[in-house]
């Protein structure tokens, strides 16, 4: 019954996004209304107490908001710099196969792109080079959502990882765990199954593109590229483990993509391991469908001409930047994360009174901020810009961030109700393995009373449905971020009830959020008007279901595989 009552904010928010189409901006502050008026009215806890969990959910959301914003304003200091169409020229003489076209440009250059920005931007980038390459606008719309998903975990600057290892750091600390150690092991047993399902998706985006758009509708055309896939795979596989092993979430997708490319391009001009015929969408005229082309002009990248390695510089920078600060070596990290001292760090305790009620922003240690939003200052004077282009860039930026602020804002003020009622999360956690009784209002936060009910409907299957938690969470939110807000500390209390790896099991709510992006609405609405393909909506989210469930049946297979042999890579905080 309570399990029923505590859901209906998470389901209002299904219905409104995914029945009646509004956008998290709109939906996310009504469910956290909803959540509080249940929480005042349920669960009895007070209103001021109710303000102050809400005030620190918005202060918890502007970490992540500085490394949006970060991100995106890099992002478009570099379109209007010029360096991003110097970047894209890069494209142009490769190779003629649509296929070999698709994987370098809509995998492995989008993967960099979501691994430096993210946020909408790869598909937007990647989906014009396509079709600037020939492809129909509607397949370079689907192949760019179906791509975007392995690397989106890490993510772009780390911040889905970060994110929901942040969003149970106090879970952690309270069985006795380190939330600093949680992150490493989610980074790292996040991108081993996700790799494993990679090497699939790389494939399947090609199969796609051959059956849906391709001459003949067959997936026979894709099978000369199983060669240059598991190349690919293995290409970018060899980074992304190493990254994620001994680095951390930020650089991982980054670098990994980034390194890969150079090596396939090098393969597709050498025609090594690439298809003996090409493969192409000549004549697309005849056998095409209308319904695939664009109803409008693509806007076009401004081009000044600039060199690539200075187009290419900043990111360089960045990446030195993150080693210097991650790296233990260089004496910075200690510094950063304010291990040594407090002077990097924002306080903000005692939240209207309540002493356990409070937030501290290491603001050297957000990504957002250094090195990305410094990065981006510096750029503005290496790449030579005018005063009107940094405004317009600025202008963008924060006009990008509205949207995901207000989402953000009320989606992580929600999960804070959830996960604080009565101030029970912490007393139900402690409990848990001995209490014989019933969950209720009196004893359980809303948040433990639903992972409660999970565990008693899925008991030691629920692997299986966590990462199509993640994936409901991103078609609704249209981000990764928001779905490992709304979803992670459900999916670590329901494994520590069930007797699962919380390690295991919030990394299976990552790669769904990651998995959820390729069929969430925001992206594919954002990449139709990118695309000009308006109204192709539908066909979009029917093509992309399909390998998306095949992904996330990829992942619960190697997790369960993991699961059964035994395998808990933080053992110290499975029992209660």
């Amino acid at each position: 019954m309570y399990a029923i009552i505590a859901a209906v904010p998470i389901l209002l928010t299904i219905i409104l996004m995914a029945g009646f189409n509004w956008p998290a901006k709109k939906a996310l502050p009504t469910a956290w209304a909803v959540a509080g008026v249940i929480a005042a009215t349920v669960w009895k806890m007070g209103l001021l107490e109710i303000a102050a969990q809400t005030l620190a959910g918005f202060l918890s959301a502007f970490e992540t908001l500085s490394i949006i914003f970060g991100a995106i304003l890099l992002m478009n200091v570099l379109q209007q710099s010029g360096a991003m169409a110097s970047i894209n020229k890069i494209f142009s003489g490769i190779t003629k196969d649509a296929r070999v076209q698709a994987v370098i440009v809509g995998y492995v250059f989008a993967g960099f792109i979501e691994g430096a920005a993210g946020f909408g931007t790869p598909a937007a980038l990647a989906a014009p080079i396509l079709i600037g390459l020939g492809f129909p606008p509607l397949a370079a719309a689907a192949v760019c959502l179906i791509y975007n998903s392995t690397p989106v975990v890490p993510g772009p600057v780390g911040i889905p990882t970060i994110t929901a290892a942040s969003t149970v750091s106090s879970a952690v600390e309270s069985l006795g765990g380190s939330p600093d150690k949680f992150l490493t092991l989610l980074t790292r047993w996040s991108c081993i199954p996700h790799l494993v399902g990679g090497f699939a998706i790389i494939f399947i985006g090609v199969a796609v593109l051959c059956k849906v758009f391709g001459k003949n509708k067959s997936f026979k055309d894709a099978l000369p590229m199983i060669p240059f896939c598991l190349a690919t795979g293995v290409s970018v596989g060899v980074f992304y483990l190493i990254m994620s092993w001994f680095v951390g979430p930020e650089l991982t997708s980054m670098v990994a993509f980034l390194g890969a490319l150079p090596i396939l391009i090098f393969f597709a001009k050498r025609g090594i391991l690439v298809p003996k015929e090409v493969w192409t969408f000549d004549g697309m005229e005849e056998w095409g469908d209308p319904a695939w082309m664009s109803s409008q002009e693509t806007e076009e990248l401004k081009d000044k001409g600039m060199s690539a390695v200075l187009a290419w510089l900043p990111y360089v920078i960045i990446g030195l930047l993150l080693v210097l600060s991650r790296v233990e070596i260089f004496g910075l990290k200690k510094i950063f994360n304010c291990e040594t001292s407090d002077t990097f760090m924002l306080k903000v305790h005692n939240i209207l009174g309540f002493e356990n009620i409070n937030w501290n922003f290491k603001f050297m240690w957000n990504p957002g901020i250094f090195p990305f939003l410094f990065v981006a200052i510096l750029t503005i004077f290496l790449h030579k810009m005018s005063k009107e282009e940094a405004k317009t860039a600025l202008q963008i930026s924060c006009k990008q961030i509205t949207g995901a602020a207000i989402a953000l804002l009320f989606g992580v003020a929600m999960v804070n109700l959830y996960r604080y009622t009565c101030n029970a999360q912490i007393g139900a956690t402690v409990v848990g393995a001995d209490f014989a009784g019933e969950f209720t209002n009196t004893n359980s936060s809303m948040l433990y009373i639903m992972a409660d009910a999970l565990a008693n409907v899925f008991k030691s299957a629920y692997f299986i449905v966590a990462p199509i938690i993640g994936v409901l969470g991103a078609f609704m939110s249209g981000s990764c971020t928001v779905s490992n807000t709304l979803f992670s500390s459900l999916q670590f209390e329901t494994a520590t009830l069930v007797g699962l790896s919380q390690v295991l099991i919030v990394a299976l709510q990552n790669m769904g959020g990651a998995i959820g992006n390729m069929v969430c609405v925001n992206n594919i609405v954002s990449v139709c008007a990118t695309t000009g393909t308006n109204g192709n909506e539908g066909k979009l989210l029917r093509t992309n279901v399909i390998p998306a469930l095949i992904y996330c049946g990829i992942v619960a297979l190697i997790v369960g595989i993991f699961i059964v042999a035994g395998v808990n890579p933080m053992p110290e905080i499975m029992a209660k």
